[in-house]
């Protein structure tokens, strides 16, 4: 009877849905071919700038993250703004560095077993040859430096700091990436390419010069842009790189993105950009240059019926699906919502990158995460645009299935089945997430959308919040699956 409710609501949720659902028949053949499927979508996370991870609620969400994924990397940006008090200047105009709040910032990533993934940006005011500052609330300066030799210095410093810290060996298994997003408004040198070329080689340089295994690399553009002219620049003039990084999101403008209007969906937008950066690099004269996608996200905007919502399963699995083989790491952007790029956070629920909400509250992407973090290593090869087959080591299978459907659109349920081939299984375990099952968001809208809540109503949020228990049934029991919903299949 158990068995039966669960069927009922995953796909009785929905009850304005039509009738008759489509059906897809899921194969699992033991003898099918597969290939890698390393876990890139959950080796690396973006987060608030630097300055945030000395707070405790920053520290119990990298805590909570790392718990429920392979986390290895964290990237923010603004570790050499003004308020982390790394450079200064003396009466005589000569260098002062400290870097007392940077050894706070790597210790609380370090005991957490996670590393850093280091975005050198952006200027200290007595480096910056122009003053004026971001729109972002904490004010940061896209400003080239008045003297590159003196900025040249501080990055020698800086790297020869942290390997006296934490060793060569730890250090050489970090990431250097040059700045942040400077084809756009983070950067206001002009020309902007030619000006943000001239920093990234005095960066890497310098970096080499202090240990050549140093990994370092860019152009860490939005919109997937100047990969291409970046690999040419650094092959041409012999300039260090060990990998390439750009962003995308899903509702970028594919005029930016590719240079022409074609009609591109957001479910497949991020997809279509990294197969665009993979070709452009098979092409260089770099062919095996690892690719990082730095920051992705289902979009750059506010949106809570995105970011806030169980929407985000269907399309962080198709993303997955989508990007498979074509980069090295994805790092969504970000893990948590302590974060002030647009100011003080004024309510928990307002469409943050983040995976838990404002009071460590775990949002639908969170537990999405948890989900997708136990498919296996080996993908099962085929043709199917809603579902991830995938073989563990130990022998198992682990299958991702999701019915896609932007916010607001209702293209009703979907049925799976299941046909085991040389497999001896008798019954399957599911564990969903969907709206109002493992995804907050309904349970605070029920409560009447609290701007602040209560003590007593964060932590009902938390219980309302949680990832419903899997539960099992028998193979031959159909899957059915209402629009935003993703399921993990164990086979048992």
């Amino acid at each position: 009877m158990k068995r039966l409710l669960i069927l009922f609501c995953v796909s009785g949720v929905w009850a304005g849905a039509q009738t008759t659902a489509t059906e897809e028949i899921v194969t699992i053949d033991a003898h099918a071919p597969t290939h890698p499927f390393p876990h890139f979508w959950e080796q690396m996370f973006g987060s608030g700038r630097a300055n945030l991870s000395m707070r405790e609620s920053y520290r119990l969400d990298l805590k909570a993250t790392r718990e429920h994924t392979s986390l290895k990397y964290v990237r923010f940006h603004a570790i050499l703004d003004d308020e982390n008090g790394v450079y200064d200047e003396d009466e005589q105009g000569r260098p002062v560095y400290n870097f007392s709040y940077v050894d706070q910032i790597y210790d609380g990533l370090l005991d957490e077993q996670v590393k850093p993934f280091v975005e050198l940006s952006f200027m200290p005011r007595k480096l910056a040859a122009n003053l004026k500052p971001h729109p972002f609330w904490y004010k940061p300066l896209p400003s080239p430096p008045r003297d590159p030799q003196k900025w040249a210095a501080l990055i020698e410093a800086f790297a020869r700091h942290l390997e006296e810290r934490y060793g060569k060996t730890e250090v050489e298994q970090w990431y250097f990436e040059v700045w942040n997003e400077p084809n756009i408004d983070f950067w206001d040198g002009e020309p902007k390419q030619a000006t943000y070329f001239a920093l990234y080689d005095v960066t890497a340089k310098a970096l080499k010069r202090v240990d050549p295994q140093l990994r370092v690399g860019g152009p860490a553009t939005a919109q997937a842009a100047w990969v291409d002219d970046f690999l040419a620049h650094c092959t041409k003039n012999s300039i260090p790189f060990d990998f390439v990084s750009t962003h995308v999101y899903g509702n970028e403008d594919p005029k930016l993105v590719f240079g022409q209007a074609l009609p591109i969906a957001r479910r497949d937008m991020v997809g279509r950009s990294a197969k665009k950066v993979f070709d452009q690099v098979k092409a260089s004269s770099a062919p095996n240059t690892p690719i990082i996608w730095s920051e992705y996200n289902a979009t750059y905007l506010s949106q809570p019926q995105v970011t806030d919502s169980a929407f985000m399963g269907p399309w962080l699995a198709n993303n997955i699906r989508e990007c498979d083989g074509l980069q090295n790491m994805m790092s969504y952007w970000t893990f948590s919502d302590v974060f002030e790029e647009q100011g003080v956070i004024k309510t928990p629920f307002y469409g943050g990158y983040g995976l838990i909400a404002e009071r460590h509250l775990p949002k639908a992407a969170f537990w999405v995460f948890d989900l997708l973090h136990r498919l296996g290593d080996q993908r099962i090869n085929n043709d199917s645009e809603d579902e991830l087959v995938t073989k563990r080591a130990d022998g198992s299978y682990a299958i991702a299935l999701w019915n896609y459907a932007e916010p607001g659109e209702n293209p009703g349920p979907k049925t799976f089945r299941l046909n085991l081939k040389g497999i001896r299984a008798k019954r399957y375990r599911m564990q969903f997430v969907a709206p109002g099952h493992g995804s907050v968001l309904e349970a605070w809208k029920n409560m009447g959308s609290p701007v602040s809540p209560t003590r007593e109503q964060i932590h009902e949020l938390q219980t309302q919040g949680a990832l419903p228990k899997a539960q099992s049934s028998p193979v031959d029991r159909p899957i059915v699956l209402g629009p935003e919903t993703l399921t993990l299949i164990e086979i048992e």
